[in-house]
């Protein structure tokens, strides 16, 4: 690349590092994995740089790697999540914060139970903010396949919620 491509995927990458690792993150709950898949995401964009011909796609494509990423990675035995018995104590203060922590943490620990593929669903249409087509086009899938992994996934999520919210109910 020359002087001139590597200043705009620099600017890019700049603009848009915060989003994705955010997206990162809500498809796969950890920060650390969260940095290697925007990590791994923007790497493939700087590989293929050159070849982007619509520069406003750039986050179309950015949003496909990372979800592909993260399917792939959920994949990998090594990856697999482990769940604990008791969660860490966290630090914080105030009766508020205890129950943002709370819903937070039900949300994330809800959406952990999903599978990769209705979980990244359900990242693009209710996080993200993108409707059906654009799922279904990020994800290399048909807008059926959203619409029925979104129901799915809601359906797998409202369980885990519900079970999640009794659990806090009951401390």
């Amino acid at each position: 690349m020359d002087q001139r491509d590597e200043r705009e995927f620099a600017d890019y990458f700049a603009a848009r590092l915060d989003a994705v690792r955010r997206t990162a993150y809500m498809l796969c709950g950890d920060w650390h994995r969260a940095d290697d898949l925007a990590q791994t995401a923007f790497v493939a964009l700087h590989r293929h740089w050159k070849k982007v011909r619509d520069k406003g796609a750039l986050d179309a494509y950015v949003r496909k790697t990372l979800v592909r990423a993260s399917i792939d990675e959920s994949r990998r035995p090594w990856r697999r999540e482990r769940m604990v018995d008791e969660m860490p104590e966290r630090a914080g203060s105030g009766p508020g914060f205890a129950n943002s922590i709370a819903t937070r943490d039900a949300l994330l620990n809800g959406l952990r139970q999903v599978p990769a593929r209705q979980r990244a669903v359900l990242v693009l249409r209710f996080l993200e903010g993108l409707d059906v087509t654009d799922t279904a086009a990020a994800l290399g899938c048909s807008e059926g396949t959203v619409k029925s992994q979104t129901a799915r996934g809601l359906d797998t999520l409202r369980g885990a919620l519900g079970a999640e919210l009794d659990d806090l109910r009951m401390s």
